[in-house]
């Protein structure tokens, strides 16, 4: 057999792509040495994959920001609003990742939703009706000649055109038929290139076909790829899949003239089976995804062997690869300095996976008997009182009495606010003051006395600058939280910690999820003490701010030995102690947000309840069941799709829920007025994830919207997610027209019914 990758991380190891991009942004480097600092990270790249032994490695898989805008921005489809600003190139790419507001106009960023059942954003792709898809960009072609310039002969890799076409928003009255022929052209074109410039395969990336699909969905993959493959000439294609299996395409698809397939033997739960039902072309080769391209663990050789094994009855050219790109994982251990060996030796980041495919295919004996050993001994203690207390719950511990409709008068009468109550998400900027309080701290350069004091400093801010703006409901500002999962992984037993473990979660936004190592229990109060402050220096209530039980399992990186289930509950038992410590000391609003609730979410609708819903809307219930009535239960849920998942969400039971809505023009709303969606809500009414202050009017005219959709007394004023990332600079105005904005509507409803 040979080796291979889907792809590789591309922000750098020590996030030096982030760093230089925000450099740029700021004007402090110039293009051309933005552009340097990438061909420096892909040659890194190319020559790790080497070094371990991988036979082929891939190209175009790097991005400045994302590989669906990359694809877009190649084929023309950018949409006319940028195209006016007539900027260069690279800040036309820019303007549509994360908005513009400047001399040449002002206009908002590209929606953004989650890249499948990952913690990855992707920029969806807008097709207008006068979109001219045609090829103008070069970037595929460049980085597969700059490679081969280095002396590595790669795959380049670019997203399909019916993977772009399912993740697109159509404005105009087009849909996706209406653009097939062109693609097919373009795509054509791109073929002819590449075989040009000397390229043997061109490995192109399919996901949406692990989802249902429909009679339509094959008819239009069909159209698009027998006249494309057609046009393929001396190259090779490999239609690469992956986050599940190809069960209801598979025939299609084999009948089609590929010349490989890229299936995941991981996450694709029916792929071995129908491989054995199916066969597999004797012309043609299979790319096995046998390491997980998503966790972080050791692979354990006997079982992957034992289906290689199996995979090569019925395929007789196999190259073994990842199950997905390894971008979703981190970089390697050797970066990693402060865990001990007895940790290290059961992790295998994105560079340790390289040598496992390579141990795996050369199946020298040394390699299988050490691993053998390591899989043969215990990996921790297990902690049977959580076990029990687990295996103990029962159905009414996941119900809240009375409804949520006596609960709703309940607190109205509690706290008393305004009409279109204004709060925020819960997390102010964090300065560049912050954070060198917090790396002072870690490097012990002053106190725990002093760290906590700042951070009071900062929370008596914050808290002073909400009330004299006019936030209605108030937070603390998250200043002592170094990441939303993370700070609470570190409060719990259970979890351990990298220092270097970055992953990319959109664009120049990295995050470092924590391992969830063993059983996780609550042992000390985790957010106690910042909100019974925060709540002593006002007497507008203050929200506590929870991450949720399923949020921190998605964005952690999880157990393989236990169930996603059991785990989710063993999180939801430790933070309902947090719940009800926080409402025993006179925290009457809290948040449990629940930002990834979607994220591992079956693709095929029809495992969405069999095997997540039925235990992760449960769990967030679980959190909070045992409250009072007059104690306000708020959750919140990031950039993603709602309306297909909307009745879960509102049996979620939350009193108030905020979420996303700025980026995908309030289209949310039209679902939650049809299905009468119970929740209080908050539609977010901008968009933090872009530099862009949004107008008093802007704010107003969304507000207008909502209201008009919503029942009056379930809406709440808010913008689309937490502050840390923005500075202090764009938070401040975008707040204050937010509540002027409010106040604005306010007196017209007041005009209007009077």
């Amino acid at each position: 057999m040979t080796t291979t990758v889907v792809g590789y991380p591309r922000i750098g190891s020590h996030r030096e792509l982030k760093f230089a991009v925000q450099k740029y942004f700021k004007n402090e480097i110039s293009a051309q040495e933005l552009s340097d600092i990438a061909a420096g990270l892909r040659q890194s790249n190319w020559q790790t994959i080497a070094d371990a032994g991988i036979d082929t490695p891939v190209s175009n898989d790097f991005s400045y920001y994302d590989q669906t805008l990359d694809t877009a921005c190649l084929l023309n489809i950018v949409p006319e609003r940028y195209l006016k600003l007539e900027l260069s190139p690279l800040d036309q790419y820019f303007a549509q990742a994360r908005g513009y507001q400047g001399a040449k106009g002002d206009v908002k960023a590209l929606p953004m939703k989650k890249w499948f059942n990952t913690n990855y954003h992707y920029l969806v792709t807008e097709f207008e009706d006068a979109t001219d898809i045609k090829v103008v960009g070069t970037k595929i072609f460049e980085e597969y000649a700059e490679a081969k310039a280095e002396g590595f002969s790669t795959r380049p890799v670019i997203v399909g055109p019916y993977t772009l076409l399912k993740n697109a928003k159509f404005t105009g009255v087009k849909r996706p038929f209406d653009y097939a022929e062109d693609l097919v052209k373009a795509y054509s074109e791109i073929f002819a290139k590449l075989v040009s410039l000397g390229a043997d395969w061109i490995q192109i990336d399919e996901p949406a076909l692990v989802k249902d699909q429909t009679e339509e969905d094959l008819t239009l993959f069909n159209d698009i790829y027998r006249p494309l493959l057609d046009a393929k000439g001396d190259l090779k294609v490999l239609l690469q899949t992956y986050f599940g299996d190809i069960r209801d395409s598979y025939q299609l698809l084999t009948e089609l003239d590929f010349d490989g397939f890229g299936l995941d033997f991981v996450e694709g739960t029916e792929t071995l089976k129908t491989l054995k039902s199916e066969g597999f072309p004797e012309d043609k080769t299979l790319f096995a995804g046998v390491i997980n391209g998503k966790n972080i663990w050791k692979a354990h050789y006997v079982s992957k062997l034992s289906l290689i094994d199996i995979i090569q009855k019925y395929a007789k050219d196999v190259v073994l690869t990842t199950s997905c790109s390894l971008q979703h994982v981190p970089y390697t251990v050797k970066n990693e300095v402060k865990l001990t060996n007895d940790k290290l030796k059961y992790l295998a980041f994105a560079e340790e996976k390289l040598t496992e495919l390579v141990e795996l295919d050369q199946r020298k004996e040394d390699a299988l008997k050490a691993n053998d050993a390591l899989f043969s001994q215990p990996r921790y203690e297990e902690n049977q009182a959580i076990l029990d207390k687990v295996d103990a719950l029962k159905p009414s511990d996941f119900n809240r009495e009375p409804s949520r409709a006596e609960r709703a008068k309940i607190q109205k009468a509690e706290f008393d606010l305004p009409e279109l109550p204004t709060t925020t998400i819960g997390s102010f900027p964090q300065t560049a003051e912050v954070r060198r309080n917090r790396s002072k701290f870690k490097k012990g350069e002053i106190t725990k006395e002093q760290y906590d004091q700042f951070n009071r400093d900062q929370i008596k801010a914050c808290v002073e600058y909400q009330e004299e703006i006019g936030i209605d409901v108030l937070v603390h500002g998250e200043f002592e939280r170094n990441d939303m999962v993370e700070y609470f992984g570190e409060k719990l037993e259970g979890f351990i910690f990298t220092s270097h473990a970055w992953v990319q979660s959109y664009g120049t936004r990295c995050v470092k999820p924590p391992i969830i190592w063993g059983d996780v229990a609550r042992t000390q109060p985790v957010t106690v003490a910042e909100s019974v402050y925060a709540q002593s220096l006002t007497d507008k209530p203050v929200k506590g701010m929870l991450t949720g039980p399923v949020t921190i399992l998605n964005w952690s990186f999880p157990r393989e030995d236990l169930s996603f289930k059991e785990s989710t509950y063993q999180l939801a038992l430790a933070l309902q102690d947090e719940v009800l410590d926080l409402e025993a000391n006179g925290i009457k609003i809290i948040q449990i947000d629940e930002a990834a609730l979607r994220e591992k979410l079956p693709l095929r609708q029809s495992d969405w309840y069999r095997k997540y819903l039925d235990w992760a809307i449960p769990a967030f219930r679980l959190v909070a069941s045992k409250v009072q009535a007059s104690t306000q239960i708020h959750t919140h849920m990031c950039y993603s799709e709602f309306d297909d998942i909307i009745q879960a969400i509102d049996d979620m039971d939350a009193d108030v829920i905020s979420f996303e809505a700025s980026r995908s023009d309030l289209s949310i709303l039209d679902t939650l007025q049809a299905d009468q969606f119970e929740t209080h809500a908050g539609p977010g009414v901008y968009d933090i994830h872009s530099p862009r202050v949004p107008s008093e009017e802007e704010i107003a005219t969304t507000i207008r919207k909502i209201s008009d959709k919503l029942p009056l007394d379930n809406i709440w004023i808010n913008p689309d997610c937490g502050l840390k990332t923005r500075g202090v600079e764009e938070t401040g105005p975008s707040l204050v027209n937010l509540v002027a904005a409010t106040k604005l509507v306010r007196s017209e409803l007041a005009t209007h019914e009077g």
